[in-house]
């Protein structure tokens, strides 16, 4: 329940002084300001909600110029901080790989060529690219063709060896497997859509031409390396109640409930079993497309001979534009991927370890102390991730003097703008008050956990960073109590204010989105 609060001054004394005895805000060396007492006073009031009750909060926020501490609450408390993990993951991949990376795929032939002919393999190279589209595959396989390949003697071979064949992160839960967000990871993949989803097929219901009739499925890609048990049924009347779920350890989706004659299509996100060989069946019918046989059959994760001779080749967009949907949209198959290459450009070894070790060295000189913390992935999903609010404060304020910041810094996503590509997970929230347009901050959530981390201007025209890590409430979503601070800091200002009153900010109402999801995980996305 959103609630206002008016408060004088004895009841701000004594907030303060509850907080003290229970070890709530941390004093700052220099005696508060009363703009400072008031600041204290009115997130503490934010904090005492009743949603909160039995669960963790910590919360800190400095200035990020002069470093001085503002509010400190816990701020040394390991909490689970889901995708604010990407803040660790992505600033080190700006530092380490450039804003100019790109991903490389590319096509080579082993063996003799003669006129049309390869006496040999053909090789489909992975280089790790999160964006490749069926529209990509579709431009190697033309070039392909254009190099004069006609026939093809040996085998499609499609080479994954950039990275290890570990494919789900190590401490993901089995029921998140076929949901989109848990996507498997692959030096080869393909993605179906501009959010670039990689890893992941776009499955469609449309309802039957009569009562009775299975519905009409389709997917997008269209491919042959998933199969479909459709159980589903069009129906006269009634509520359209579909599901779709991949079976474990196979590409078989099975296609349930029903939709009613009439009824606009329903579509679903779904996670592909070994994106390498979905990414090999999309380019083997490109190539058939484009006139290039294949006599030999597709074989998966053998790397490419050193003396095949490149035909085709297919670069990314440049990391600083990849940022952008990574960030906004709380890709968490960007985050591994950028982790395994991590480890693949620093150490020659795609692997979580590498990667992870690369990403803790970066964080470290940059004023992180990464004795008090545990990074289990690069996205967040691992409920093993361990982070202070503290440290995620100290990364914030020694990022801003990197000469990528202000690139990466865009690509938060901004409170209250509508744009999906600008405001990203927060485009839904905070509209209409004093943090709208103003706080750039990396949203989180896992099933009783809540994290909100980033940089507001206040009113005094001071950037501050700040971070909010809520851990086991139970009730559906503390997102408002987020926003709610989030709009006091955009409010803060040192000029002409005592501690005399108190208002605590309320806060639009954020969309529903299912327990423990970013909203931008819901498919068709809520923000």
């Amino acid at each position: 329940m959103q609630r206002r609060l008016f408060i004088g001054a004895v009841g701000v004394v004594a907030l303060v002084a509850t907080a003290a005895t229970a070890g709530a805000p941390t004093a700052t060396a220099d005696a508060p300001t009363p703009a400072q007492v008031r600041l204290t006073a009115t997130i503490d009031a934010i904090l005492a909600d009743s949603r909160l009750d039995g669960a963790q909060a910590g919360v800190v926020v400095v200035d990020a110029s002069t470093g001085r501490t503002l509010y400190d609450r816990n701020g040394n408390r390991r909490l689970v901080p889901a995708s604010n993990t990407k803040l660790l993951t992505s600033t080190a991949a700006m530092e380490l790989l450039g804003p100019g990376h790109r991903f490389t795929t590319d096509v080579s032939g082993a063996g003799r060529r003669r006129a049309g002919l390869l006496s040999g393999n053909l090789y489909l190279r992975g280089g790790g690219d999160p964006t490749m589209l069926a529209a990509d595959y579709d431009r190697l396989a033309a070039q392909v063709a254009a190099e004069g390949v006609r026939v093809v003697t040996g085998n499609l071979v499609a080479d994954d060896t950039r990275y290890d064949r570990t494919r789900l992160g190590p401490d993901w839960t089995w029921d998140d497997e076929s949901a989109y967000y848990a996507a498997q990871v692959s030096a080869l993949t393909v993605a179906p859509d501009t959010d670039y989803d990689a890893g992941t097929v776009i499955v469609h219901a449309a309802p039957g031409g009569t009562a009775g009739a299975r519905p009409e499925i389709t997917m997008t890609p269209a491919n042959g390396w998933l199969r479909i048990d459709n159980r589903a049924e069009t129906v006269a009347t009634g509520e359209t109640s579909i599901s779709f779920e991949r079976e474990h350890g196979g590409n078989t989706i099975v296609v349930t409930g029903q939709i009613a004659v009439g009824d606009a299509p329903e579509s679903d996100w779904v996670t592909v079993w070994e994106p390498t060989g979905y990414a090999a069946d999309i380019f083997r019918t490109a190539l058939q497309r484009h006139g290039v046989r294949v006599l030999g059959r597709t074989v998966l994760g053998q790397p490419t001979p050193d003396d095949a001779t490149t035909v085709a080749r297919h670069d990314s967009m440049p990391l600083a534009e990849l940022m952008v949907p990574f960030l906004k949209l709380s890709n968490n198959g960007h985050a591994e991927v950028l982790t395994k290459e991590l480890g693949r450009v620093l150490s020659g070894s795609g692997t979580w370890a590498a990667g992870l070790s690369a990403i803790s060295e970066y964080v470290g000189d940059s004023g992180v102390d990464t004795g008090t913390l545990r990074q289990r992935d690069g996205s967040g999903l691992s409920r093993r991730n361990l982070i202070p609010p503290a440290q995620f404060v100290s990364l914030l304020t020694e990022v801003r003097a990197e000469p990528w910041f202000d690139t990466w810094y865009a690509a938060l996503p901004v409170a209250g703008n509508a744009d999906r590509f600008v405001g990203g997970t927060l485009r839904s929230r905070m509209r209409g008050t004093a943090a709208a347009d103003n706080v750039h901050a990396k949203t989180g959530s896992l099933t009783g956990v809540s994290s909100l981390s980033g940089y507001a201007t206040d009113a005094d025209g001071h950037v501050l960073a700040f971070s909010v890590v809520l851990n086991n409430y139970l009730t559906s979503s503390v997102k408002g109590l987020e926003d709610q601070i989030a709009i006091a800091l955009a409010s803060y200002t040192e000029k002409g204010t005592s501690s005399a009153r108190l208002a605590v900010p309320t806060a639009p109402e954020s969309p529903r989105v299912p327990d423990g999801l970013e909203c931008s995980w819901v498919k068709p996305a809520v923000c």
